[in-house]
């Protein structure tokens, strides 16, 4: 059962519609056209045939015309070699079909469908060509063919020896060939000539096809039983011209824009190109075979045959693969005996294979043409070399020679006349895949091989615009942009470390090189050639030649272990890119002339544009107005170009490539803190853009945000670099290496430009506060370039980015001159006022957190800002310290200037705070707030304390003053929370309860008068105490303040005895008093273990104290609360046993007689035990933890 085979329509002319599929049926099924595709069954064997007309110059079909018997060919029609619509470009020609194909013509054809070349075909040639290919086993002509392999496609060419030799003999070229042929191959060449039998035969053909398309009173046309879609004819050569060759240097002044001129020979001159699927080999065909209407089908082919002559088995294969190649289904063949037609003959195509006398197999031409191919594609393997399939005439043996290599190893390549369409179309190829580089980046490894193998044929000097965008398009193959994740993983350069050009394919392992044919040791084998066919008998064999190599070109996509890899890469295609694009700009001398307008650079440096904050200004002023400029268009180029020359045009694109690639190894460097490399790379990068900015006649919006990213990142260094300043050396070192390529670009861009526009930004510069406002003001240029478009709006997240970097550089700046400002504070030994030199820092340090908050604000980013408030309120207090010292230390009060800036402190901390909002936000600055807001309550409420302003208020006024901000000190104190400032807290709130109850205290013992507020003071002094020695008993590493409070509670309770009048009152008191004592073990217990580690330590291994140790005490003081505390415990048990003694004159009590007792002892051991003077701090601490416990043990007095 036999389907039709998909047809694909040829380009219907307008207003004619597109044929439908056309069938080819079997013997004894309906005839009936069907548009289904299908096989084709011939002779018990199965052919796949399919065949899509991709184009055609073809008018539109007409039926032949029936010639009538005895009609006399020899006779011209009368509308011979006249032009004719109907026969289209043949009637412009002489002498009807031509089987000679022009020498490029699989160039034209490749031009034309560049999407199917290098990836989906197999071959590209003339129809003839393929025809001659699968008749060598059957034919004992000579095969002469140029053969190039673009990606895993061949491209087949006719290469006329004759043709080729005899112009060898007028221009000297292929003279290397000549004499290799001769040596080889054929010793006696000689140019053969045509016959008049041959002559005679094409003049008949010619006057027969006019007879067909004439159309006059004496023929009858058949009718036709479909639509007339489309007509054809021939495409002839005038043979007697010869082929045209063009000169080996012969380009258009523009390749890249008109690759396929036609002085080149490169035009696709068929009428026809169909896309034929033979098997499973896809190649497009070039086809002149004139096609009419007429006969059972819409479409057959008209043949004339001499009726003396049998149809033979070459001539059978050659009507039915041009049946097959052009989609027709039958073939006319008009018989003449010398010129008097005889009779017609119709024949399907699928019969012309069975046709008496030109028996043949399909499956065996399958099996030749599947041979073939693998035997091409085995053997010419290297892309932009000419092979040559050769076979002598009446040989059997068919050689394969790589005629590139021949021809490097004698005369210059580009004696070769296919080097440069081969270049062009490698080159084409490659441009046709990039534009699709998106969607599939396999084929990255392709691109490449194929622009380095153009790149490889050309002439530099010759042929710099397509070295210089070959070199371009390789250096776009790389993803500079490319995420960070992805560097580390293998992916997805190494996709393509094993590309091949077919990726269905498994490659085989390796054996002999060209597979089961050989070069071997045969001594009549070539050893110049690649591969050789020893029968071609051998081609008829299924399989014989099955490529077990298939196409796997070296073609593989350089595995970059690194980004600095990548990049270099990258910029040495620039480079070369760059010094195509040089070398083509004709120049009176190296150097390019001097512009008026750019000032000389001279060796010296004025001072005012280094380093100082105005010299800055001054720069980044001239750098906007220059910014300002380009928006309008200004073009400035040193060395002559022409704006929209292709120069230029590539310059730019070159230059702007340069600079991405040096901003990414920039930013790389960056992360591998080599921050002396990374401003390098920068500075390149801003040179490069500087360059660009003078070329640009139109700045794109892409390129401006390209500017800002790039000085972002410098600004990055800059800050990197001062607060890495130890490390100077290095940086400098690293900074000033400069690779030969570096140089090499450089110099490219010195042609266009001084580079000096961006200078301001990228010196190395060993002043701190230079660095810091250079890193500024690259910030500030970056954001500036921001607002010149609506970059803003397009790219929010850089504009984010560029703005917090502004206020943290601001926060920088602010903290650098602070802490100036401090240390000329400390420097200060007792001036009564405040220098002008920190009155000027602070300016500088509060304009810079001003304008960083402000930066933070626009953004929304409230924690920075909270911040950055916090540092403003540091500063205030810094201001406030430095008004301390200013007066007499003798008389010093809290001066009105202190109590201004810590208000104002007070102030900047609550926004913080207000900032935040919540502490959910950010736990840890919210933290930070509270507790540096608590630090200026209680510095404020300290300081006022001990050195209260009693020349400007009263003592009531200072004390409430003190009271609230000790108040608001304990609110902002957090000492429950968890966390490393816990102890911090704690030690903070037992300070403020032990100085407010001090103060209280004090109130007490110096007030007269109003009982109620004394009751008042007494109950808060009480509060306070207790509050005071709980925190401090959480603490362990504060023994002496619990002690020295616990002694206060002591001293307040005398104080409350002196007042008492009853003996009872008192001693309730004295036994309070006595019972707070008791309570002192713990800070004495406390004491006592540090002095037991201390004095322990230097018998241990001399190990330092361990980090999270408390520090060590200090003995003086430990020394002198001592003494007083076995003075006021001496004085306690003496004015008890007193007491008790005089109560029991009166009454008797036996609780009493035993506190009594006991109290007795206490105090006699007491009495002996500081009367040794000899006793250890350490033994006088035992002797009191022993007493108290005594003493808790007796009672210590009558509760």
């Amino acid at each position: 059962m036999g389907d039709s085979k998909e047809a694909g329509a040829e380009c219907p002319p307008a207003g004619a519609a597109a044929r439908g599929g056309l069938s080819l049926l079997s013997q004894g099924e309906s005839e009936e056209p069907s548009a289904q595709g299908s096989a084709l069954f011939l002779g018990g064997n199965e052919v796949k045939s399919r065949a899509v007309v991709k184009y055609s110059s073809a008018p539109p079909r007409t039926a032949f015309a029936r010639l009538e018997e005895k009609t006399d060919l020899k006779l011209p029609p009368a509308n011979w070699l006249r032009e004719s619509a109907k026969l289209g470009p043949a009637g412009t020609t002489i002498l009807g079909n031509s089987k000679k194909s022009k020498p490029f013509s699989s160039f034209g054809m490749a031009y034309d469908f560049i999407d199917s070349v290098g990836n989906d075909v197999d071959v590209v040639s003339d129809s003839e060509n393929i025809k001659k290919l699968l008749k060598i086993p059957y034919s004992k002509s000579h095969v002469s063919m140029a053969v190039h392999r673009i990606g895993r496609t061949l491209l087949l060419d006719e290469l006329d020896i004759q043709e080729l030799f005899m112009r060898s003999s007028q221009t000297g070229d292929w003279t290397w060939l000549k004499e290799f042929y001769q040596r080889l191959i054929d010793q006696k060449w000689q140019r053969k000539k045509k016959s008049k039998e041959h002559w005679y035969q094409k003049a008949i053909l010619s006057k027969f096809l006019y007879y067909s398309i004439n159309g006059d009173g004496a023929a009858q046309p058949v009718p036709s039983t479909a639509e007339q879609p489309e007509s054809s004819s021939s495409d002839q050569t005038n043979d007697s011209d010869g082929a045209s060759w063009p000169a080996p240097f012969e380009m258009p002044s523009s390749v890249s824009e008109d690759p396929s001129a036609s002085s080149q020979g490169l035009k696709n001159d068929f009428v026809r190109n169909i896309l034929w699927t033979f098997e499973d080999i896809h190649m497009l065909v070039g086809s002149n075979m004139p096609i009419f209407g007429g006969g059972r089908y819409p479409a057959v082919s008209l043949r004339l045959r001499d009726n003396n002559k049998p149809i033979n088995v070459l001539t059978g294969i050659d009507y039915w693969l041009d049946n097959l190649i052009c989609n027709v289904p039958e073939l006319v063949m008009c018989f003449h005996v010398n010129g008097i037609v005889q009779k017609y003959e119709m024949i399907k195509t699928e019969e012309i294979p069975n046709l008496e006398n030109s028996n043949f197999s399909t499956k065996v031409i399958k099996d030749i043409a599947q041979n073939i191919l693998s035997f091409l594609k085995s053997n010419c393997t290297k892309e932009g070399h000419t092979y040559w399939l050769f076979k002598a005439s009446g040989s059997d043996i068919v050689k394969l020679y790589d005629l590139t290599t021949l021809c490097e190893e004698t005369e210059d390549k580009y004696q070769n006349p296919f080097t440069m369409p081969v270049a062009i179309l490698l080159y084409k190829v490659a441009c046709n895949m990039m534009m699709k580089k998106n969607q599939n980046k396999k084929h990255y490894g392709t691109i490449r091989t194929l622009l380095l193998n153009c790149v490889k044929l050309l002439d530099k000097s010759r042929h710099p615009q397509i070295i210089a965008s070959a070199n371009y398009m390789l250096s776009e193959l790389f993803q500079l942009d490319e995420p960070k994740k992805e560097e580390s993983s293998e992916s997805p350069l190494n996709e393509n470390s094993d590309e091949s050009y077919s990726e269905e394919e498994e490659e085989m392992p390796d054996s002999d090189e060209n597979g089961s044919y050989s070069t071997s040791s045969d001594p009549s084998d070539d050893n110049k050639a690649v591969a050789i066919i020893k029968s071609v008998g051998e081609l008829s064999v299924p399989e014989k030649y099955k490529s077990i190599h298939q196409i796997r070109p070296s073609c593989t996509f350089p595995v970059c272990h690194d980004t600095e890899e990548r990049c270099r890469l990258v910029l040495s295609y620039v480079l070369e890119g760059l010094k195509s694009v040089d070398s083509s700009i004709k120049k009176e001398s190296d150097l390019p002339a001097a512009d008026p307008n750019t000032p000389i650079p001279l060796k010296y440096e004025d001072e005012s544009t280094r380093g100082g904050p105005e010299g800055l200004e001054k720069q980044m002023a001239l750098f906007l107005d220059k910014m300002g400029s380009l928006q309008k268009g200004n073009y400035s180029s040193q060395s002559g170009m022409i704006p929209g020359s292709w120069q230029h045009k590539m310059k730019l694109q070159l230059i702007l490539k340069s600079s991405k690639a040096y901003y990414v190894l920039s930013d790389a460097a960056m992360s591998l803190q080599k921050y002396g490399r990374a401003l390098r790379y920068i500075k390149l990068a801003l040179q490069s853009h500087d360059t660009y900015c003078c070329l640009c006649t139109n700045m794109l919006s892409e390129v401006l945000l390209f500017l800002s990213q790039y000085l972002t990142l410098c600004g990055d260094i800059q800050l990197m670099l001062a607060q890495n300043a130890n490390n100077r050396a290095a940086h400098l070192e690293e900074f000033n290496y400069q690779t030969k390529e570096d140089q090499e670009i450089l110099h490219s861009l010195h042609r266009e430009s001084s580079c000096q526009g961006f200078a301001w930004a990228t010196d190395l510069s060993t002043d701190l506060e230079s660095q810091l406002s250079v890193s500024c003001k690259c910030y500030e240029a970056a954001n500036e370039i921001l607002q010149f478009s609506d970059l803003k709006s397009q790219n929010p997240e850089h504009y984010v980015q560029v703005l917090k970097r502004m206020g943290n550089i601001r926060n920088e700046m602010g903290v650098f001159y602070m802490n100036q400002a401090a240390a000329l504070q400390s420097e200060r030994v007792v001036s009564k006022s405040v220098s002008t030199a920190e009155q000027q820092l602070w300016k500088k340090s509060f304009s810079c957190f001003e304008k960083g908050i402000h930066n933070f604000e626009s953004i929304d980013d409230a924690t920075n800002a909270a911040l950055l408030l916090c540092n403003t309120g540091r500063l205030m207090r810094i201001c406030a310290q430095a008004h301390c010292g200013a007066g007499d230390e003798f008389k010093r009060e809290f001066s009105p200037e202190e109590g201004l800036y810590y208000n104002k402190a007070v102030d900047y901390y609550l926004k913080a705070l207000r900032s935040l909002g919540t502490r959910d936000i950010h736990p840890a600055v919210w933290d930070s707030v509270n507790w540096e807001l608590s630090t200026t309550y209680f510095t404020m409420a300290t300081l006022q304390q001990d050195y209260a302003p009693l020349s400007r208020k009263a003592q009531e006024q200072i004390e409430k003053e003190v009271s609230e901000a000790m108040m608001k000190s304990l609110k902002y104190c957090d000492v429950d929370s968890v966390s490393a400032r816990q102890p911090l807290c704690q030690y903070r709130a037992a300070t403020i309860h032990h100085r407010l109850a001090s103060m209280y205290h004090s109130c007490l013992r110096n007030q007269v008068g109003d009982e109620h507020l004394r009751k008042q003071h007494r109950v808060l002094a009480d509060l306070h105490y207790s509050k005071a020695v709980k925190l401090f008993q959480l603490l362990k590493d504060a023994p002496c303040e619990l002690l020295r409070v616990q002694l206060e509670r002591v001293a307040f309770a005398e104080f409350q005895m002196t007042s008492q009048n009853s003996n009872v009152g008192k001693l309730k008191t004295l036994s309070g008093a006595l019972d707070i004592m008791v309570r002192t073990k713990h800070a004495f217990q406390l004491i006592r273990k540090e002095l037991v580690e201390e004095f322990d330590q230097p018998k241990s291994d001399e190990s330092p104290p361990a980090a999270d140790s408390s520090p060590s005490l200090n003995r003086e003081e430990v020394i002198k609360l001592l003494s007083i505390f076995e003075s006021r415990l001496s004085f306690l048990l003496l004015q008890s046993i007193k007491l008790l003694s005089s109560t029991k004159k009166k009454t008797s009590n036996t609780d009493e007689d035993g506190v009594l007792k006991t109290n007795k002892q206490i105090y006699s051991q007491l009495l002996r035990a500081t009367a040794n003077k000899n006793a250890t701090l350490l033994e006088r601490i035992d002797v009191l933890l022993h007493l108290l416990d005594q003493l808790a043990r007796g009672g210590g007095g009558v509760q």
